[in-house]
């Protein structure tokens, strides 16, 4: 007989009712409990082995707005104590440990002598000066300039700058000069910026342009006036006191100082319109004082187109800054003006071939090329060269422009030392002025015509040039302006740096009425001044950043105050200096700015040429 029971392990169990012994009984059943070991155990067979487990209960934290595990808990903060401990121990670490600072490179002696250059204009501020003027021996000066002289309709003319060792404001190269600083601006803010100088040199150009737009009635859409001078220098007339014949501090002035107008003076109406209208590309971001330059610049711009006539005819300006012409003005100013407002109307007369003719602009002559405060040709040329590499505006403009790209060509060739348009010195100074007193004020203004052009290549793409049937890499005009810069800053046969207080030997003896006289609370009358003229002793204030009129011809050079052939610096003579120095500091691989200029320029559509004639037999 067999009995069926359940096996606790899952499976069917049978029990024989034999006659088996119970030891024989007990092997079998081991043999069934090693089969029953040797498999494995589901869930449900685990449960019946082990009977029902103690189920562990999960603790909680209530943080107040959430409820969390407390395992989770512990290990979050956990973790971002242990997360805030290395990055501690890591600070800790870069803090103790001793780091090597990359230094940047020390500044070049081409942005060194722009620091210093840029401060002759604090030196020659007119009028209640400001706070930040750095200049210790310079205070206000002549705050009645308008108001001394019944004559004249503009009573409030302070401001604005001194020319040179005098206090005359010569409103004819001090414009030049002031457009000339805002082209460099237009160009090279960015390396303005580098060198920590271009609030500076906005500042300097803002002054001046402050008081040109004094000098006219510069609200007026017509004008039939403006303010050519203020002081008077002519001492032909006898021993008056005027600002030649006296030597005093600008302070110390007392004499009345008359005021010069004009109604018939096209080149002084449209150098002024060139100041204000590039002035306007230099403060575009402020739109309504840019604005008012561009207002003011059209204004002088009409002015100088209806009353035709040379600025210096039949006045003193004759013998100091004499106008040679006003056609290079007109080509000069419409340029500018055309880059300030887009207007076409600018650009028809810019390159007009008549009045580009009369510029001189279509035959040689031994200043072909010289850029000045009177000839301004030159830098139209490039202006309007830089207009061909980048705009291509074509039709109706492409021939004329064409022709002016060409030219430029022309006279960088003559600055070449391969060719003889100029001679040189035997220490390497070009003589644009053929020899002439007071040269470096045209190899300042050739050094920065050469370097804008060889970076306008650049910046299109073109390697260089040709000069007939050799062809020279843009580098080589900037090594031409290297040259000539590195001359004035010392690199010549006297080795004297022409800058006051660039390097240790430089001229002391500045023909300079304010760096001449001691501030030492004693004012000198009109001759009182006389013996500090004559002096032979060092200037007492050092007008720092002046460059001196020059060397002669032999590389020669007299340090003597009373000669100001030698010794007197210019506000035309700095502007381009300042220009040339800024274009050729710093790093060279950053160039000009090629797209502010043409902020105001429209997109161009060439007009298509007209159809040629019909074909007759």
């Amino acid at each position: 007989m067999s009995m069926y029971g359940r096996d606790p392990w899952g499976g069917p169990l049978e029990i024989a009712a034999d006659s088996a012994t119970d030891d024989d009984r007990s092997r079998n059943l081991q043999d069934y409990d090693r089969a029953a070991l040797s498999r494995p155990l589901d869930e449900t067979q685990q449960s019946w082995l082990l009977g029902p487990g103690e189920q562990k209960k999960k603790k909680y934290v209530d943080l107040g707005c959430i409820i969390v595990s407390r395992k989770i808990f512990v290990w979050t903060v956990g973790t971002i104590l242990a997360a805030g401990f290395l990055a501690g121990f890591i600070t800790l670490i870069v803090k103790t440990v001793p780091r090597h600072h990359h230094r940047p490179p020390p500044p070049d002696n081409y942005t060194l002598a722009l620091n210093k250059a840029l401060m002759f204009f604090n030196a020659q501020r007119s009028g209640k000066l400001p706070k930040h003027n750095n200049v210790s021996w310079r205070g206000n000066s002549c705050l009645n300039d308008g108001k001394s002289d019944s004559s004249t309709l503009f009573k409030d003319l302070t401001g604005g700058y001194y020319d040179a060792g005098d206090a005359i404001k010569f409103n004819f190269p001090q414009s030049f000069a002031m457009t000339m600083l805002s082209w460099s601006v237009i160009e090279y803010s960015a390396k303005y910026e580098a060198a920590g100088e271009l609030n500076h040199v906005k500042d300097i150009i803002k002054w001046g342009t402050d008081y040109f737009l004094k000098t006219f009635n510069s609200t007026a859409d017509t004008i039939d006036r403006i303010v050519a001078q203020v002081g008077q220098g002519d001492t032909s007339g006898g021993p008056e006191p005027n600002d030649h014949y006296c030597w005093m501090r600008p302070e110390d002035i007392d004499y009345d100082r008359p005021v010069t107008e004009c109604h018939s003076c096209s080149d002084l109406a449209a150098e002024m319109a060139a100041a204000l209208a590039s002035a306007s590309i230099v403060f575009k971001d402020n739109k309504a004082y840019s604005q008012k330059l561009v207002h003011g610049a059209k204004t002088l711009f009409k002015f100088s187109r209806d009353q035709r006539g040379r600025y210096s005819t039949g006045n003193e300006a004759a013998i100091f800054y004499n106008s040679t012409s006003y056609w290079d003005e007109f080509v000069w100013g419409a340029t500018w003006l055309y880059y300030a407002t887009g207007n076409n109307s600018y650009l028809q007369l810019a390159t007009t071939p008549g009045i580009a003719k009369h510029a001189g602009a279509f035959w040689g002559g031994p200043f072909y090329g010289v850029l000045s405060w009177d000839n301004k040709l030159a830098g139209a040329q490039v202006l309007l060269s830089r207009m061909r590499l980048f705009l291509s505006p074509g039709y109706p403009y492409e021939e004329i422009l064409r022709t002016f790209h060409n030219q430029t060509s022309i006279f960088m060739c003559s600055f070449l030392p391969y060719y003889t348009s100029f001679n040189r010195t035997r220490g390497g100074m070009i003589q644009l002025n053929h020899g002439a007193p007071q040269p470096l004020q045209y190899v300042v203004n050739a050094a920065f015509l050469a370097t804008v052009f060889s970076d306008y290549m650049k910046a299109a793409d073109t390697p260089g040039w040709y000069c007939g049937p050799h062809f020279y890499s843009a580098d080589v005009l900037r090594e031409f302006a290297q040259t000539q810069i590195n001359y004035i800053l010392g690199k010549n046969p006297r080795k004297m740096s022409y800058v006051v207080g660039f390097g240790n030997h430089y001229p002391k003896h500045v023909h300079h009425r304010g760096a001449s006289i001691p501030k030492n609370k004693v004012k000198y009358n009109c001759k009182g001044g006389w013996k500090w003229r004559d002096s032979s002793k060092p200037n007492p204030n050092t007008i720092v950043g002046a460059m001196v009129a020059g060397p002669d011809r032999h590389d020669g050079f007299h340090d003597v105050r009373t000669n100001y052939n030698y010794t007197e610096p210019t506000l035309a003579g700095n502007a381009g200096l300042v220009a040339a120095l800024v274009a050729l500091s710093g790093d060279s691989s950053v160039g000009i700015d090629k797209n502010t200029i043409f902020s105001a320029v429209p997109p161009m559509f060439p007009t298509p040429p007209p159809p040629p004639a019909p074909w007759r037999p």
